[in-house]
């Protein structure tokens, strides 16, 4: 059986555009294969600057033969006075059988005409060659680019292809224009080390002919070889590398046969901020720095795409660039520590926010008027609500310093180690790093009252004027980040265990927006349901059932979307109640009961609040003892539900929800049992608000009625 290999030679792709081919092709090579009844063993892929290949393994010669059944006219338009019509005579004609091949069946729809057609399998080849130019030219990405006088794009220029089955060359056409690329056994090594043509003999002997040529085109290999080397490095230089994996994935794609040069610094450097330094390296230069036990050493790692024996030089090219660019760093930092970080304010106000929206200084005003509304909710002290109002003030001063303006990616850094420079308590210092925090998904959480208040605010304000202006996120379009954001001020919320009211803060924001621009709608009405859409992803997100998720949220309930913004923390651990009850089965002891109840309940006229029994239902109506226990259930139940709804205690509802239970059973079905739908509509109301009533109580955990069991 064959191996297939597929080599696209091209000029130095984009690092990024190596994986994204690498993932891409994993998913549609293998897909394409299985459609067209291909097997493998093993379909390999490999990557380099300067080449993307996969290696099919086993591949049969052709397809097996298939028979495929085909379905033709009905019985009544193929014959006529028992006799062949037109229409089955074409039928036959186009599938390539005799009409005495033909079988009538009978289905659903009536009597139908049925052929089972031998279809021969296609050679492998010749599949192959139809399938090659759409991997090639179905690969998306940004960036690409044409060449020649051809419409082709791609990242980068394509200059060779190599196409192997076994040691035969299958024949391929790639046309650019006036430009026709063919395939061929010819590859190419190291630009540098192996510049000239190689012929690959076989396709299994792929990787081992490359590496002949010093390339090494296994992806996985490369790092190894990175990080081993990188390690070798750092324990001569009596330190350990600090491997950055974005960084590390970005190199892997950058060197065809890797080399780890060590360099060196001027140690003065090493009063700079360590932060600063690491991003000079890892950012700007794509080094890895060397740490120790006692901090940073001046020393740094580099991967060369080159030879050993230039490794001095590389080494000595590195240092002086990395030494020139400490050098302004230095320049900066002392220049901005010359003035206090609050002196920095006014130059804010020349700092564009977003068009319609003001300056930086605006957004910082907005910012405090916000954080002091959190601080007024939670209660906060006065010393507390000082350093919350300093870190406010202070948040995006650093965006003006001369080492932010050079090196955006220290924002909230620098801020932090000035506001330190200038005297700020250690909190207030703490909480401008904090307030950017979290950056994605996996970053980590401030841990600072100041940087969690301001945080909020920071989001709240980015999210309430761009809604404001209508620039609402749709489909993958999200250029300001809003659900991110959304998502921070959730989970800063759940994580911080503050016990704000969102819903009044989004109010108030929105409020003020629509007074400072009367040209504008408020936007709080688009951004209630977007909140509500970020807590049921990250609910989902945190393993919970989606149906569990919705009950807690609400099918576009205006109740449970306010209780939902109300209280974060409520919404959450109601959540995890749920799931923890299923998993424990609980809920299956109340689920029947409760999930009848809510819907039958729903035809009655009783709102989703009341709870108080006594005050609702007539016992003189009562015509059965099930209707009389389950009155009494409620009343024992009421301060249950109280306790539960303010201790957020959802057990003990749980705990009274059980013993009702068999009570509402008799109810419906026991010997006791009443039909809810009287006659009477005294009657039928009287039962009918029984069963709205036991919803209601529900409901303090979850509308029941969107529980799947």
């Amino acid at each position: 059986m064959p191996t297939f290999l597929l080599e696209v030679g091209t000029e130095e792709l984009p690092a990024d555009f190596v994986d994204d081919a690498i993932r891409q092709w994993k998913e549609r090579i293998p897909k394409s294969l299985d459609t067209e009844l291909l097997t493998s063993t093993a379909i390999e892929f490999y990557g380099t600057p300067r080449r993307l290949a996969v290696l099919i393994k086993d591949l049969p010669t052709q397809q097996s033969d298939r028979t495929e059944e085909i379905k033709g006219p009905p019985q009544s338009t193929a014959f006529k006075d028992g006799k062949p019509t037109p229409a089955l005579e074409g039928f036959a004609r186009k599938q390539g059988v005799n009409i005495e091949d033909i079988e009538v069946r009978e289905t659903e729809k009536g009597a139908f005409i049925f052929v089972k057609k031998k279809i021969p399998g296609k050679k492998t080849a010749d599949i192959l060659q139809a399938l090659i130019p759409q991997w090639i030219t179905g690969l998306e990405g940004r960036r690409f680019m044409r060449w020649s006088d051809g419409d082709l794009r791609f990242p980068r220029p394509i200059r060779w292809l190599v196409a192997l089955l076994d040691d035969a060359v299958l024949p391929l056409e790639l046309i650019n224009g006036s430009t026709t690329l063919n395939s061929d056994h010819i590859s190419y090594g190291h630009r540098i080390l192996h510049p000239e043509a190689i012929s690959i003999s076989t396709a299994s002997a792929y990787l081992e002919t490359l590496r002949s040529v010093f390339v090494e085109a296994d992806l996985a290999v490369r790092q190894k070889t990175i990080i081993q080397q990188i390690e070798e490095q750092a324990t001569k230089l009596g330190g350990v590398a600090e491997i950055s994996p974005s960084l590390l994935s970005e190199v892997i794609n950058l060197v065809e046969y890797p080399i780890a040069v060590a360099g060196n610094f001027d140690s003065e450097f090493l009063e700079l901020p360590p932060e600063v330094i690491i991003t000079v390296m890892v950012t700007h230069q794509r080094y890895f720095p060397v740490q120790s036990s006692n901090g940073l050493l001046p020393h740094f790692i580099t991967i060369a795409n080159g030879d050993h024996n230039k490794a001095n030089i590389i080494a000595s090219g590195n240092e002086r660039v990395i030494r020139a660019r400490l050098a302004d760093a230095q320049f900066f930092y002392k220049a901005d520590c010359d003035e206090p970080l609050e002196s920095y304010l006014p130059q804010l106000e020349n700092v564009t926010f977003q068009e319609k929206l003001g300056t930086m200084r605006d957004k910082v005003d907005r910012i405090m008027e916000i954080s002091q509304l959190i601080c007024d909710q939670l209660e906060l002290d006065p010393s507390i609500r000082s350093e919350v109002e300093s870190t406010a003030m202070l948040c995006k001063a650093d965006l003006v310093t001369q080492m932010v303006y050079e090196f955006p990616e220290l924002q909230g850094i620098m801020g932090q180690k000035y506001a330190l420079v200038s005297g700020e308590s250690a909190n207030v210092a703490q909480g401008i790093f904090d307030h950017y925090l979290p950056r994605g998904a996996e970053d980590a959480m401030p841990q600072t009252i100041t940087g969690q208040i301001v945080g909020l605010a920071d989001r709240i304000d980015t999210l309430v004027s761009i809604f404001g202006l209508g620039m609402i996120p749709s489909g993958s379009s999200d250029p300001f980040a809003l659900r991110r954001a959304a998502n921070g001020i959730i989970n800063i919320t759940w994580n911080a265990q503050l016990p704000i009211d969102l819903a009044q803060i989004l109010e108030q924001a929105s409020s003020d927006f629509a007074v400072a621009h009367p040209d504008q709608t408020s936007p709080l009405s688009v951004l209630q349901p977007f909140f509500i859409q970020r807590i049921q992803t990250l609910l989902q997100d945190a393993q919970i059932d989606y149906d569990l998720v919705k009950a807690v949220l609400g099918d576009n309930d205006l109740e449970y979307t306010e209780r939902a913004l109300r209280d974060l923390l409520d919404v959450r651990d109601r959540a995890f109640f749920l799931q923890e009850i299923r998993n424990n089965h609980q809920l299956d002891e109340i689920y029947e009961t409760i999930n009848r109840s809510t819907r039958l309940g729903a035809k009655g006229s009783l709102d989703t609040q009341t709870l108080d029994a006594k005050s609702l239902i007539n016992p003189e109506l009562f015509e059965q003892p099930s209707e009389k226990a389950f009155y009494e259930g409620l009343i024992a139940l009421l301060p249950q539900t109280n306790i539960a709804l303010a201790d957020r205690d959802y057990q003990e509802l749980v705990n009274g929800l059980k013993n009702i239970a068999p009570v509402v059973s008799q109810f419906f079905d026991g010997d006791q049992s009443v039909l809810v739908m009287a006659d009477d509509p005294k009657v039928r109301e009287n039962r009918l608000n029984l069963l709205g009533l036991l919803r209601n109580h529900a409901r303090a955990i979850a509308d029941f009625g969107l529980i799947v069991k």
